[in-house]
């Protein structure tokens, strides 16, 4: 193929990887007798789910996989396909007896976005093992698979990019493309080409064919070269909608910088954009916790509500149902000690390991032990006045240990001061 051919191709396609071996990145699914690894050792492979953000390469590995495999290898996007797409496919499957020889693998870009009936479609193909699935989702599965579905899909979580895998993409990029290779390309700063691409292997490529096409054949590429080319031509970089993140990273920060205008503002971008309601709604119910937690509890209860309120109400009434929520939580005082609290408590249990349940707060099942002692010294709160006895819940190697530290609300404050007043000195 000559180079002007080629060059009619995005950069990301032109190099996408050939081989297992190519792949960079998920060292976590493909080296050192993990997962992948070991199916694809085995010469075998079961339904899988991909979850994780764009452009780590869900699509590239199950193509590897299945070329790796030698086998046939289908794929249908989960925005333009139906249940006749899915059964057409599954029936080529068994007309050419690929059955026989342990199934044909179909891939299923953004399966989230596949309803039910998609879904089940999908079952007896899988069950019987006619397809192996695998699906590809930026979405927690838990959320839009069916259950009946999941449960027969392996999830596996890919990655955002390591700033050491993005580097190799770019000189591999450079080095081996042979379009940039009729350029005399010299990366002095890659800051802003990371910074931008947020750990996203497509758009730093997309990014980088973009600063290269609109320069002369020597390319000295900087953060103001990249910035300046960014900015100029962001609908051309953004080819598919990827500032769908960015989007919702901005609406997030602004809801927690307690900017209304500007919250509502991404949000309405959002659903411009066509962005999923349910999608949305999750992000308020995280956020309702996260950033603001017990220095107004009601934010839960509002985000709850939100997202149960736009299942019943549907579209685009719905629109009117997270402006107001989305209002409120901006509106709302913040705190963020809840997620602290959990923060910390995990990174104790990670360097402390299972330590024994105190005696006093074990269950006594059992004769045996009642007789160990199991529970006997347990204090009940409610035969106290005040429903309140002094006594060590912890294991007593983190007795000392505080989790949650209450902010600055006046809600929290309150809580601090219930804490002191039943706790005395110990918190």
């Amino acid at each position: 193929m000559e180079p002007m051919n080629q060059a009619q191709v995005p950069l990301a396609e032109r190099m996408r990887p050939q081989t297992i071996d190519e792949y960079i990145g998920q060292e976590h699914l493909l080296r050192n007798n993990a997962p992948i690894q070991q199916y694809l050792s085995a010469n075998y492979i079961p339904s899988l789910i991909f979850w994780g953000p764009p452009g780590v390469g869900k699509t590239t590995l199950a193509l590897l996989i299945a070329k790796h495999l030698k086998k046939p290898f289908y794929t249908l996007s989960a925005i333009s396909s139906g249940v006749k797409d899915v059964r057409e496919i599954i029936q080529k499957v068994e007309q050419n007896n690929l059955f026989n020889q342990g199934g044909a693998i179909v891939f299923i870009d953004e399966i989230h976005r596949f309803s039910k009936s998609q879904q089940d479609s999908l079952l007896g193909a899988v069950e019987k093992g006619t397809i192996t699935l695998i699906g590809a989702t930026t979405e927690n599965p838990s959320f839009e698979v069916i259950s009946a579905l999941l449960s027969r899909c392996q999830i596996y979580t890919l990655k955002h990019h390591t700033v050491d895998e993005l580097n190799q993409i770019i000189q591999l990029a450079i080095q081996k493309d042979p379009v940039l290779q009729q350029k005399k390309i010299t990366v002095k700063e890659k800051e802003a080409l990371f910074r931008i691409s947020g750990g996203d292997a497509r758009k730093l490529l997309n990014l980088l064919e973009l600063v290269c096409n609109m320069q002369s054949q020597e390319v000295i590429i900087t953060n103001d070269l990249v910035l300046s080319i960014a900015q100029e031509n962001l609908a051309l970089y953004d080819k598919s909608g990827e500032q769908h993140y960015d989007i919702v990273s901005a609406f997030i920060k602004s809801i927690r910088g307690s900017d209304v205008n500007a919250s509502v503002y991404w949000l309405a971008r959002m659903i411009e954009g066509g962005e999923d309601p349910k999608f949305i709604a999750r992000r308020l119910l995280i956020c309702a916790s996260e950033d603001i937690g017990l220095a107004n509890p009601n934010a839960l209860l509002i985000a709850n509500n939100c997202a149960q309120a736009i299942q019943t109400i549907g579209w685009p009434e719905s629109r009117i149902i997270l402006s107001q929520c989305t209002i409120y939580l901006a509106s709302s005082p913040k705190g963020n000690a809840a997620y602290m609290a959990i923060n910390r408590a995990q990174e104790v249990v990670k360097q402390t390991g299972n330590l024994p349940v105190p005696i006093h707060l074990r269950n006594a099942p059992t004769k045996l032990m009642k007789e160990l002692g199991y529970g006997e010294e347990y204090l009940y709160p409610h035969d106290a006045q005040g429903n309140f006895i002094p006594q060590n819940y912890l294991p007593i190697e983190l007795n000392e240990y505080h989790f949650y530290q209450p902010g600055s609300s006046k809600k929290e404050v309150e809580i601090a001061e219930i804490m002191k007043s039943l706790w005395a000195n110990k918190y």
